[in-house]
């Protein structure tokens, strides 16, 4: 009988876990995660820095929602003056990846207009998800 009340317990752990995981899929934290200040060179991947915010898109080649992040990055970039995008291949800079503490493919950063790293998400975002997160952290991008 005992077994069955752990085999329960470790069912009813295992669906909060992939609750939780499930809703922060996505999402773009209130802070950023890496520490306050860090300049991200978004030329030294071989992008160009937008006006007001880049969005930098870390991939990898057997990602499926990579793709689909790359759809809604460009959908914003088309709605957003002065925004930009660029995708990163994490198995090509894993020192970046190291240093960014990139645990999973696709993390999007949202990078301002002098290089600092405002916000990131894990999980593919939505293009609501993108365009807040924008509004909230970058408040010139609302004039």
């Amino acid at each position: 009988m005992f077994e069955y009340y752990v085999l329960a317990g470790a069912l009813a752990l295992a669906l909060v876990v992939a609750l939780v995981s499930q809703r922060r899929n996505g999402r773009f934290s209130r802070k950023p995660t890496v520490a306050q200040g860090p300049v991200f060179d978004v030329e030294a991947v071989g992008g160009i820095r937008g006006e007001r915010a880049t969005l930098v898109q870390f991939s990898s080649a057997f990602c499926a929602p990579c793709r689909t992040t790359r759809v809604v990055l460009g959908q914003v970039v088309d709605l957003v003056p002065g925004v930009t995008t660029v995708e990163v291949d994490a198995e090509s800079h894993l020192d970046l990846v190291r240093e960014l503490q990139i645990l999973r493919t696709p993390t999007v950063l949202i990078v301002d207009a002098s290089g600092n790293i405002v916000t990131r998400a894990s999980g593919a975002p939505t293009k609501e998800n993108v365009l807040a997160s924008l509004a909230s952290h970058l408040p010139d991008l609302n004039k």
